[in-house]
């Protein structure tokens, strides 16, 4: 399982397509993580000042359409991460078949990740 942090409108926005951040657009590939404790660093960095509930796509690798190549971080890696750790980076859409759950990002009232949350 890999994991991808979306602000859940931007999921919600075309159901009926598969789902394709800008990043795919700008850099090529969807930026996921290897790890949930990954994961929590990266909504801690780079969505804090995200509006409304914050999503953790749970993606099953082996059903992905696309490629998937882990590689270093594109940007320097969230604090609390392993030092040269590996981020799995899909290169195309996430077809939504490849979506195995969801979790929620808790938040603090400064915006901070605190936790995941089974998002039913």
């Amino acid at each position: 399982m890999i994991f991808h942090v979306v602000p859940l409108d931007d999921w919600l926005a075309v159901p009926e397509r598969p789902y394709a951040p800008p990043a795919l657009a700008d850099e090529g590939f969807v930026h996921c993580s290897p790890d949930e404790a990954t994961t929590l660093a990266v909504a801690d960095t780079f969505y804090r000042e995200a509006v409304g509930p914050l999503m953790v796509l749970m993606v099953d690798e082996e059903l992905l359409d696309a490629p998937v190549r882990w590689e270093p971080a594109t940007s320097p890696a969230p604090p609390g991460t392993t030092p040269g750790a590996l981020f799995p980076h899909v290169y195309g859409h996430i077809n939504r078949s490849a979506v195995a759950g969801m979790l929620e990002v808790r938040r603090d009232e400064n915006g901070r990740a605190t936790a995941l949350a089974v998002w039913s």
